[in-house]
């Protein structure tokens, strides 16, 4: 499929973009972190709501700035309503799977995404076929997380498997919405309005399903406060755009594998920011105790 004023196509990775990709990672590593922490402060489904409802008002602030149109009848509305569903259903499992879980097993589930996509883009994208040796690099970059990880992997109780399978259900609907993005008519809108389809969708069902899930408000307090905003407006409003400006240029499949860096970076912030020190509970999930870097936190 090719239209007029379609951003250029790279068959491989680039200088530039290998250091955004890292850069992402990042500060996605820190994202799983800061979820974890605004848990025990706000519900998770109503978190995942509120962060998508502030995030796409950044979104199309931005957009007025730069006049980038996001309501021109282009065709991407039926596309862009199913990658919504799937985006907002992502984040609802990520944000109760890690009341359950630990960081480290959150994103190590999660993160079998590069293999939902490489599969998906093997059947469905032209030119981005699976061979011998993309396999073999992608199941050696994810033994090599779990190796890095194996200290931090005990299962901290048994509800923790509770939050694992939700985590590794975020990660096959974070592949569709790749494939979906990448194989549709939104491969060719502005990153901006691809995220604004998403945003506004996740928010409306976030928001809308929250109040099943208890009182929206825990314990809030600056360090709940501090974590929120990065992810509003450090994750959500800026790594998620520049995201799809790369899944709109380069192999969906190479960037996928990419992030294969995340666990590693999640687990360094976790050790570096958590202290791991036993303190009371606040919040649901793991049998009534939250758990990061496999110790109980508050």
């Amino acid at each position: 499929m090719t239209v007029a004023g379609a951003p250029p196509r790279r068959t491989s990775l680039d200088a530039s973009a290998a250091a955004l990709l890292v850069v992402l990672c990042l500060s996605w590593g820190l994202n799983q972190v800061a979820i974890k922490v605004a848990d025990g402060g706000l519900q998770p489904v109503f978190q995942a709501g509120l962060r998508a409802a502030i995030g796409c008002t950044l979104v199309v602030v931005w957009c007025r700035l730069r006049r980038v149109p996001l309501f021109a009848r282009d065709g991407t509305l039926p596309a862009g309503l199913v990658a919504g569903i799937l985006f907002g259903t992502e984040f609802i499992l990520i944000f109760i799977g890690l009341d359950y879980t630990t960081v480290a097993r959150g994103v190590l589930f999660l993160y079998t995404m590069p293999f939902v996509v490489a599969v998906g883009a093997h059947f469905l994208i032209p030119g981005e076929r699976l061979t011998t040796i993309r396999v073999v690099g992608l199941v050696a970059a994810f033994v090599g997380v779990v190796i890095a990880l194996s200290d931090r992997l005990s299962l901290p109780s048994p509800s923790a498997l509770i939050g694992d399978g939700l985590c590794l259900l975020a990660g096959f609907g974070w592949g569709a919405t790749t494939l979906v993005i990448r194989t549709t008519r939104l491969n060719f809108a502005a990153p901006e309005k691809v995220l604004a389809y998403q945003l506004v969708v996740a928010a409306v069902i976030s928001l809308a399903l929250s109040p099943l899930f208890g009182p929206f408000v825990r314990a809030f307090d600056w360090v709940v406060a501090t974590a929120f905003a990065y992810q509003a407006v450090a994750v959500v409003a800026a790594s998620y755009l520049a995201w799809f400006w790369l899944i709109a240029r380069y192999p969906a499949a190479q960037l996928s594998a990419f992030t294969f860096l995340t666990p590693l970076f999640g687990v360094a912030f976790g050790g570096l920011i958590l202290a791991g020190e036993p303190q009371p509970a606040r919040g649901s999930g793991a049998g009534g105790r939250r758990y990061l870097s496999g110790e109980p936190i508050a």
